[in-house]
């Protein structure tokens, strides 16, 4: 009896450990209700050379009367879409500047991804 109960222990814990494992992951934004990593988004080593990057292609300021965070979304119309460049990481997001911010954003949804600071 001993033997099986360690038997279910041992199998439940393999079963569980992969499942603990990816809840160890460290996101940062939201799409579609679940997070985001760094890697899909910017990275933080290459947040500077990327706003750089935004001055010197002098990417128009869009202004939105709502607070840009992450979730929120964009308007329709008025707000142009650029692609990230591929030096800055392969992404499925686009790029803008709102409010002063740049962020990156879902293209489908206009849902703001991540705020590059």
């Amino acid at each position: 009896m001993r033997n099986n109960i360690l038997a279910v222990a041992a199998i439940a814990a393999a079963i569980g450990a992969p499942i603990t494992a990816h809840a160890q992951d460290v996101t940062t934004g939201v799409v579609r209700g679940g997070p985001i990593s760094d890697a899909e988004g910017i990275a933080i080593a290459q947040r500077p050379a990327f706003r750089e990057y935004i001055v010197r292609e002098r990417v128009p300021n869009y202004t939105v009367s709502e607070r840009i965070t992450v979730g929120s979304v964009l308007p329709e119309v008025g707000v142009t879409y650029y692609d990230v460049p591929q030096t800055f990481g392969i992404t499925p997001y686009r790029y803008t500047v709102v409010n002063g911010r740049t962020v990156l954003v879902e293209p489908r949804s206009r849902r703001i991804v991540q705020v590059v600071e």
